[in-house]
């Protein structure tokens, strides 16, 4: 999930050029209590058995 906010953020805030990290932690911060209060949620393209199936080499299968 983190490098879904990751891009996100990259995508909405990060679009441009910022001058100092202050402003780069104002920016995030600012975009942080937007998307809170917007109470932002991923939505999952798939299950988890689609996903094992489609992503193999990354997800490992559990033994039942």
């Amino acid at each position: 999930m983190a490098e879904v906010e990751i891009a996100v953020l990259t995508e909405q805030c990060l679009d441009r050029r910022l001058g100092s990290k202050e402003i780069v932690a104002n920016e995030v911060g600012a975009w942080e209590s937007e998307r809170n209060a917007a109470r932002a949620t991923i939505d999952w393209r798939f299950k988890i058995p689609n996903a094992r199936d489609k992503l193999k080499k990354l997800v490992p299968v559990r033994e039942e």
